[in-house]
């Protein structure tokens, strides 16, 4: 599953901090989620969909086939 919170985070204008601290996580959290290396709880994945706007559905792309 891949996940596209690094261009909906730039598009929002936000650094990985920025949005980190809105998130109530620490900036390695979202580098490690941006970079495929953890995979976030569902309330996480949440609380990043609604500060940047968006749906847990248009964050995270399927590679099932």
């Amino acid at each position: 599953m891949r996940n596209r919170i690094r261009e909906l985070r730039k598009s929002a204008k936000l650094s990985q901090k920025e949005l980190a601290k809105l998130c109530s996580v620490s900036r390695q959290t979202i580098n490690a989620i941006e970079n495929d290396k953890y995979d976030p709880t569902l309330q996480l994945a949440f609380s990043i969909a609604a500060v940047l706007n968006t749906t847990v559905d248009e964050l995270f792309i399927s590679d099932w086939k």
